[in-house]
């Protein structure tokens, strides 16, 4: 995401906000503050707000699952903005090599984290990294047809979900377990299955996310007034949100993340669209181009490096330095272990912040 950056802050600092808010909440779970905020809150007034901080065990919805989708839709969203300037100076053809090429470099790297994972070389794709790939494939295939038409396949894509995880297992579909079409498909792709139950077909569903990111940009490019912009995102992503959220109540399709199946899909996109309308509304249509708005963009404008960066290496760096400090000045004052821990958090999100603000303030942006 981070090539779109100069490009869509030129039009919508709303949308650098609301990329760079995503990532901000990545970075943070990379640093530690999630796991440690949870342990810390344990049994207390907070533990309730804490565990928003995690996915939900299975049947359900929660803050953190909404991270992925907002990811996904932002990418979306940025992807006309980036053709529109990439046609400007280069070709069709160029720009398919490009949108290639930089699926391959997302399928790469989400593959390979799952090494540094593991410690090891394996071959696991459930990474949201290998995930967007796809989503980015299928969105770019279809995004120069009609809206209908992409509405069209973003809803065939939930149909043929349904079909799919139905026809395997027809007597529990979405039982949790390793008994459900996605698990029959990792046996295949990878020999193995994973133990949170997250499943690699999960791209398939969570297209279109991508494809309504899609939509929402080629209407806010569009020479319409912001009312008329606006209209259409309230309407619609009110619609999904609803009927993803009737599916689960009715009892005929439940709201699970981990597999993404099309309630969930629906509830977490129009809860993608609804926020989007309400970043533009309060920051490009009102003008309130904050300074302190900044504090998030910054994080956006480097996405993909921040997030390889503190997945990786950078938590393994600054952990233990930040605790050099953290434990060594506030351990002797006789603050406990938990608290401690969440400071250094808090301090290892710090340096990722610090590191993407130099980048963005120097001009320094790494292209995928």
């Amino acid at each position: 995401m981070s090539q779109f950056a100069s490009t869509v802050s030129k039009r919508l600092f709303s949308l650098d906000v609301f990329r760079g808010l995503t990532m901000f909440l990545l970075v943070a779970e990379a640093a530690g503050f999630h796991h440690n905020f949870i342990e810390l809150t344990e049994g207390t007034a907070f533990s309730g707000l804490a565990i928003q901080l995690e996915h939900h065990p299975w049947n359900g919805l929660r803050f953190w699952d909404l991270i992925q989708p907002f990811f996904m839709f932002i990418v979306g969203v940025a992807m006309p903005f980036s053709m529109r300037k990439r046609l400007e100076s280069g070709s069709r053809s160029a720009v398919t090599k490009h949108i290639l090429r930089r699926c391959f470099l997302l399928f790469s790297f989400g593959a390979l984290l799952h090494c540094v994972y593991a410690h090891a070389l394996v071959w696991e794709l459930w990474n949201v990294l290998v995930q967007l790939a796809f989503t980015i494939l299928i969105a770019y295939a279809i995004m120069n047809t009609s809206h209908k038409v992409q509405i069209g396949v973003s809803i065939g894509l939930l149909i043929l979900t349904e079909i799919l995880y139905r026809a395997y297992n027809p007597g529990s579909p979405y039982a949790q377990g390793h008994e459900s079409f996605g698990s029959f498909v990792d046996m295949l792709v990878m020999g193995q299955t994973n133990n949170g139950y997250w499943v690699f077909v999960n791209f398939i569903p969570t297209a279109a996310h991508t494809i309504w990111g899609v939509i929402c940009g080629q209407i806010l490019l569009s020479h319409g007034s912001a009312q008329e912009k606006l209209k259409p995102f309230l309407i619609w992503g009110t619609i999904i949100l609803v009927l993803g959220f009737a599916m689960d109540l009715l009892n005929i399709t439940p709201i699970i993340k981990r597999i993404a199946t099309s309630s969930f899909t629906l509830a977490s996109g129009g809860i993608a669209i609804l926020t989007l309308t309400l970043f533009y509304w309060l920051i490009d249509v009102k003008d309130n181009h904050k300074k302190w708005l900044k504090v998030f963009s910054v994080v956006g404008t480097n996405s993909i490096f921040i997030y390889l960066f503190a997945e990786t290496v950078g938590n393994q760096w600054f952990t233990g330095f930040g605790q050099i400090w953290t434990e060594g000045l506030l351990a002797p004052l006789g603050v406990s272990e938990k608290v401690i821990m969440v400071i250094n958090a808090l301090f290892v999100l710090y340096i990722f912040w610090y590191i993407t603000y130099f980048l963005d303030k120097h001009k320094v942006y790494f292209k995928v």
